[in-house]
């Protein structure tokens, strides 16, 4: 009954939705790129959205800075996040097969190929930085089509809307609750599984030092590749000089858990080398890194032992 009552809501927000992606996508992205500086602004000093939760969350990632470094990179985060919007409503009218090469570089692609053109199970691991969507939306496109959990939006009309999206050049979305028996159908049939690897997992995660503190991340991440012995990469997508719809895809680094000289086979090992990885990445340009979540929540507790080094 509750749910019959909230219908009504949930089409007129996703009514709303549509009227929004529809005056973005009539907008040029130069128009784009001004408006999403000014939406940043009213976001950052009028509203003050998230305001005290993205300065902690600097000031613990980036000790060293002055108030008006972390002030200047929440306002840029802002700025980036708004722009995003916009550009996943213009990319499939505007990258194809045809056209990536005019938007996108590749660095170090060879690292992505050798791991996702495996005939066996293979991972993939991103985190909120970049335009990641638009990562998954650009494998699919380079005929790499892969599955990715993600959590199911609330309102249903907007969730079928987000994931078509998703699922336009073959991204099939699986939802983060209940897709246990899709999961391991996907791994065991070789395909690819992406996952975001910075999200917080509770007391009973797997806690590692994220920027020198201890955050708690999802054990099944790593258990992916350990269990499924599936050669596992770290991607990073990054946006190029501040401008709309381009960026550069990396191959951060990948590992193999077949081969001989594997040393990461225990999930808190393997927890650790991927966090280390979107750490390099983020610093790359911590602008484009979602400070708006509370990675840092809770505490591991007294029992926490300390994990060995990782092997560089």
């Amino acid at each position: 009954m509750r749910r019959s009552r909230q219908a009504p809501i949930d089409y007129a927000g996703y009514l709303a939705l549509r009227v929004a992606v529809a005056g973005v996508q009539a907008a040029p992205l130069w128009a784009c790129e001004r408006a999403a500086g000014g939406v940043a602004w009213l976001a950052h000093h009028v509203l003050r959205l998230r305001r005290r939760v993205v300065d902690e969350n600097l000031a613990t990632a980036f000790p060293a800075w002055s108030a008006a470094e972390r002030e200047a990179t929440a306002l840029a985060m802002w700025r980036h996040l708004f722009l995003m919007v916009a550009e996943i409503a213009h990319a499939p009218r505007k990258v194809h097969r045809t056209t990536w090469r005019d938007w996108v570089e590749l660095e170090h692609d060879d690292v992505v190929l050798r791991a996702l053109l495996d005939e066996g199970p293979k991972v993939v691991i991103s985190a909120h930085y970049g335009n990641f969507e638009f990562g998954g939306y650009l494998l699919g496109l380079f005929g790499l089509p892969t599955h990715t959990i993600a959590r199911t939006i609330d309102n249903p009309y907007v969730d079928r809307f987000v994931n078509e999206f998703r699922g336009r050049t073959g991204q099939y979305i699986l939802p983060k609750d209940g897709s246990r028996e899709e999961v391991e159908r996907v791994l065991s049939a070789g395909g690819v599984l992406t996952l975001l690897g910075d999200q917080y997992a509770g007391r009973k995660g797997c806690w590692v030092d994220f920027f020198g503190k201890p955050a708690s991340t999802h054990k099944a991440v790593s258990l992916f590749t350990l269990t499924y012995r599936a050669p596992t990469v770290v991607v990073g997508v990054q946006r190029l000089g501040g401008a709309a719809l381009r960026y550069r895809v990396s191959g951060v680094d990948s590992v193999d858990p077949r081969s001989a000289d594997f040393q990461l086979g225990a999930t808190p090992l393997m927890t650790e080398w991927f966090t280390r990885r979107i750490e390099d990445v983020i610093r790359r340009e911590p602008s484009q890194y979602w400070w708006v979540h509370r990675r840092w929540k809770g505490a591991p507790g007294a029992a926490r032992r300390k994990q060995p080094p990782v092997a560089a």
